[in-house]
């Protein structure tokens, strides 16, 4: 195989040996170009796990740590993310009082924090649900954020938020009191109207304005790793694919792919991206 020009990475991207293809589409991202991969901690459910303590999520992150191994194995760069699914706050709370639940969510984010202190994950996962909830719901999943955003302060690592679309701009405040820097909170799915960092599907449009602006973002597939739901939400060659066709079309040039997939990368989420 031609040693690639340049880094591709995909900063947000799951994979599941036990629910989809596995390593199969982490070669599959190889062989399209891609170099670094994000590995996001699947929601403890889809792995089976119904957490009632805080040491439920161990299973959680020591398979996602796993997973980056034998990832790293084929050939890829695989950067652990560790954290707790925002929607996780609906299904503890159908049996325990919300306080609980938010209360259970913060505990495993500990936790979480404690793998990114050992140099195990780089990075923190949390967020608020994306859907429809009560104001108390939202409130609870607020607090939880805020712990996240303190615990990420305190690791000095990058936090990736998964929240409502639009620009969150109430998260920017959240930050400052935590003492979390703004261009280290991920907004995961991001839109340009964001004043967070932007982590973009990798098919978005628009991406040589948003190159000229000179604007930091990052890329991502946010592919899910379902046997059920095959290529949600884009395919793991989906990063190194798009930006291929953007070269190729002259939307970017290789400079702006080393900002992009290495430069940037490096400033938000304090990893080395080399080739």
């Amino acid at each position: 195989m031609r040693s690639p020009a340049f880094p591709v990475t995909d900063d947000h991207i799951h994979i599941d040996p036990v629910n989809g293809r596995g390593i199969e589409a982490a070669k599959d991202f190889l062989r399209a170009g891609g170099t670094h991969l994000f590995i996001v901690a699947k929601p403890s459910w889809s792995l089976g796990v119904s957490a009632s303590v805080p040491n439920d999520y161990t299973r959680v992150f020591d398979e996602t740590i796993r997973v980056a191994g034998l990832v790293a194995e084929c050939g890829v760069v695989a950067f652990p993310v560790l954290g707790i699914h925002p929607a996780e706050i609906g299904r503890l709370a159908e049996r325990m009082p919300l306080s609980e639940a938010a209360a259970l969510m913060m505990a495993g984010l500990d936790l979480a924090a404690r793998y990114v202190r050992d140099g195990k994950a780089v990075a923190l996962k949390s967020g608020r649900p994306h859907y429809p909830v009560s104001d108390e719901v939202m409130t609870a999943s607020n607090e939880v954020l805020a712990h996240a955003l303190s615990l990420a302060a305190e690791c000095s690592c990058a936090l990736q938020i998964h929240a409502e679309s639009g620009p969150c701009e109430d998260v920017v405040q959240m930050a400052r009191v935590a003492g979390m820097p703004v261009e280290r909170v991920v907004k995961h799915y991001a839109t340009p109207d964001t004043p967070l960092h932007p982590s973009f599907i990798a098919k978005i449009e628009g991406i040589s304005d948003l190159v000229r602006s000179r604007r930091p973002f990052t890329l991502e597939s946010d592919y899910m790793d379902e046997n059920s739901r095959p290529g949600a939400v884009i395919g793991p060659k989906s990063v190194p694919r798009y930006t291929k066709k953007f070269l190729e079309a002259g939307s970017i040039t290789e400079d702006d792919c080393w900002r992009i997939h290495a430069e940037t990368v490096q400033r938000v989420y304090g990893v080395d991206i080399v080739l």
